[in-house]
């Protein structure tokens, strides 16, 4: 009778097929991928210059995991600066209504946005302009580009980019004193009387004649 063979030694316990260990999953990779590279781009094409296919290219993904995760460019835009909510909604909320209550209704959707998180992401982006070019640019794009260039081109007579910076820089310095700098009494003040107040501004702004 032959020797039976030497019992080989085992390599322990093996993990279950398809699961890694220590990373995170397949999808997360490819979304944190996704804005890495979108921020790089919005930063340094802007946003009507920014591609999708480019910023998929060099996440390494095709260009429908844009679509699939995030729903769009403007959506991709808006997860790049962590906003809470997409850009086209806030459009849209804005643009439900008289014309004549346009201002208002800017400050208290943005108020409304910005409330829920204490002023979240966008506080943060705040904070950063005067040190980082990428949090500058991502907040002149939103401004001239994302919202209040849109809706001057929408609503203005004239002049649309004038009108778009103008608001945004009401909008920006109100951010700045509620949420970063916390000035009071405007940081505690209602988001229904701050909009009374500053609405007008608003809309002086981008529908009636300028100098």
């Amino acid at each position: 009778m032959s020797p039976s063979a030497p019992e080989q030694p085992t390599a322990g316990p093996v993990a279950p097929p398809g699961r890694r260990r220590g990373r995170r999953p397949a999808g997360q990779d490819t979304k944190d991928a996704l804005l890495a590279a979108a921020r790089t781009e919005f930063s340094a094409q802007g946003y009507q210059g920014a591609r999708v296919r480019s910023i998929a290219a060099a996440a390494g993904v095709d260009a429908a995991m844009v679509n699939h995760w995030f729903g769009g460019k403007e959506g991709l835009f808006a997860a790049a600066m962590d906003l809470p909510i997409n850009p086209e909604a806030v459009l849209a909320r804005i643009l439900d209504g008289a014309l004549d209550q346009l201002g208002e209704r800017i400050v208290r959707t943005f108020l409304s946005v910005w409330d829920g998180t204490g002023g979240g992401a966008f506080a943060a982006l705040l904070r950063s302009v005067a040190s980082h070019e990428q949090a500058a640019t991502m907040i002149r794009e939103f401004v001239t580009e994302v919202v209040f260039g849109r809706l001057a081109d929408v609503v203005g007579p004239d002049r649309p980019q004038l009108r778009a910076t103008l608001c945004g820089s009401q909008m920006v310095g109100l951010g700045m004193a509620r949420y970063v700098i916390k000035l009071e009494p405007l940081a505690s003040t209602d988001a229904a009387t701050l909009a009374a107040i500053i609405g007008p501004n608003l809309q002086r702004y981008l529908t009636e004649p300028l100098p």
